[in-house]
């Protein structure tokens, strides 16, 4: 079990809470526990489960928004 915290931030685009929301989203269809904040969103699960979601809210930020920067911590503490 490993635990995320990820901020995604949209570069040059004027709807970046629209990229932000809909890069939230997919985490619907996962198997991670998430919940989001005002600053970033935090994931829990398997490292894969949360490997792969990271990827996948990246690559819908990416194509919402062209570019972006993405800032991750990960920790495999309790």
């Amino acid at each position: 079990m490993i635990s995320a915290e990820v901020a995604i931030y949209p570069l040059k685009t004027q709807n970046a809470s629209g990229v932000i929301n809909s890069s939230i989203n997919m985490l619907k269809d996962t198997n991670v526990n998430y919940s989001v904040n005002s600053t970033n969103t935090k994931l829990t699960g398997s490292k894969e489960e949360v490997f792969q979601s990271l990827q996948s809210m990246f690559d819908e930020a990416e194509s919402r928004g062209g570019e972006i920067n993405m800032v991750v911590t990960l920790s495999n503490s309790n």
